[in-house]
């Protein structure tokens, strides 16, 4: 019954999160709710006693999220002052509360319940992580190299975008059309 709720509240949540990903107007509010998606699949992993694949979640989705924001905050003018436009605002701390009240007791539950068992159990003496380190180094080699290529094909393609536009600021480039404005 646990798996079931805890199942259905991080899909929501995760849908949720990736709907403003897509939706939000600011750049900076779509990379923070990316951020708290990819947590929240983190969950799933979670809860298929996927520990290792849980933490890696986290550790590396999350942190090239993080790494997305910074360029973020580089190429976009965060310097714009944002207007919150929060017309009940008891109405989103109340649902705030509820949201953290929630994934508290779906994190904790699984700790304080003895009841909780794997259908899946894994074969005695063999570790999560190094269950892992077998399959993906002999079935799935070819799939964990291309991913890797493509990774750093990806970062060498964002070196040369970033290296084109530190050419220009768009701040700069805002006050000189303002500065145009006042003279006419």
């Amino acid at each position: 019954m646990f798996e079931a709720i805890a199942f259905y509240l991080f899909s929501a949540v995760t849908i949720v999160m990736f709907w403003i990903t897509v939706m939000s107007k600011n750049a900076l509010y779509s990379m923070s709710a990316l951020a708290a998606g990819m947590i929240m699949i983190s969950g799933f992993f979670f809860l298929l006693d996927a520990d290792f694949l849980g933490v890696v979640q986290i550790i590396v989705y999350t942190g090239a999220v993080m790494a997305l924001y910074a360029f973020g905050m580089m190429f976009f003018d965060t310097t714009r002052e944002v207007k919150e436009n929060i017309r009940a605002p008891k109405l989103v701390f109340l649902l705030s509360g509820m949201t953290a009240l929630l994934l508290v007791i779906a994190f904790v539950a699984p700790i304080v319940s003895d009841h909780i068992q794997a259908l899946y159990p894994m074969a005695e003496g063999v570790e999560n992580p190094q269950a892992v380190g077998v399959v993906l180094f002999t079935k799935y080699l070819v799939p964990f190299e291309v991913a890797a290529v493509m990774l750093l094909v990806a970062m060498i393609a964002g070196i040369i975008l970033a290296g084109k536009k530190m050419d220009e600021s768009l701040t700069l480039k805002i006050e000189d059309e303002f500065q145009e404005k006042g003279a006419k």
